[in-house]
């Protein structure tokens, strides 16, 4: 694929040639006009591998919006511009690990494949690790229900890479419930195998702590909204870390500098 370095930025197609952009990427790009028509893709014979990857590729990405869903009380300004395809990206991975369904109608069995999201950054240029150096220890619930973010003391001006002009931060700890995802023939598309339990989640926000003074630690619980999880969901556990701006009494947060990391998948 071209990429325009030039001073001329456009897009449209001239020619045989189409000019656009990609999102998140820098620059414009060019490409050929042409390629089969949308009613060859869907029913040409020739075409029946693309229709497979196609239909496998909407599952997932189904799949992935499930986990942008559960934890959209955290996401805004945590999220890179690639998150979703990286997400997409995952579910297709852990798509292609199922051995019990034909092509084009493999599940995305997230519960028997769950370490394909661990660590997983929710922007791809700030990492909790490389903001937060405060020991801390994740743990759950025998139930999976209740989730645990113990944090230790430290010292802040140590411990915590923060942005320029930031007075306060505060800890996150959440938990997002996803489905496995499963072709419905009656349908004719990817669904949750537990809808009533896709999406389900729950977030508790640390105390408001200032970066001028020592960190005591503190011990955040976080607690599900449902009585019984079955086998066919996986609970994302995440932490993160946001910070603040102090002004008489009030806190405005950053647009920069947060973020959050599945920290453990169960």
């Amino acid at each position: 694929m071209a990429k325009q370095k030039g001073p001329l930025k456009y897009v449209g197609t001239i020619g045989d040639i189409r000019h656009f952009k990609i999102k998140g990427q820098e620059g414009y790009f060019a490409g050929m006009v042409g390629g089969p028509t949308d009613t060859q893709v869907k029913t040409a014979p020739e075409f029946a591998r693309t229709r497979e990857n196609m239909n496998e590729f909407g599952g997932c990405a189904k799949a992935g919006k499930s986990v942008r869903v559960a934890l959209s009380e955290v996401l805004n300004g945590m999220t890179d511009p690639q998150c979703t395809g990286r997400l997409t990206s995952i579910m297709k991975k852990i798509n292609l690990e199922d051995g019990t369904e034909a092509r084009g109608v493999r599940k995305v069995e997230i519960s028997t494949q769950r370490t394909y999201l661990h660590g997983f950054g929710f922007d791809k240029n700030i990492s909790f690790a490389s903001v937060s150096y405060v020991p801390y220890a994740s743990t759950h619930s025998v139930d999976r229900l209740t989730g645990t973010l113990t944090t230790y003391a430290a010292n802040p001006a140590n411990s915590i890479n923060a942005p320029a002009g930031a007075t306060h931060f505060r800890f996150i700890n959440a938990l997002g419930v996803v489905s496995d995802f499963a072709f419905n023939s009656s349908t004719g598309t990817y669904e949750p195998t537990s809808p009533e339990l896709n999406e389900l989640s729950n977030t508790t926000f640390g105390a408001y702590s200032p970066l001028s003074a020592p960190y005591a630690g503190e011990v955040l619980d976080v607690l599900l909204p449902a009585t019984v999880l079955t086998a066919d969901v996986s609970v994302l556990h995440c932490i993160g870390i946001e910070f603040f701006q102090e002004v008489n009494g009030n806190y405005y947060r950053f647009s920069s500098g947060n973020c959050l990391t599945i920290d453990n998948v169960y």
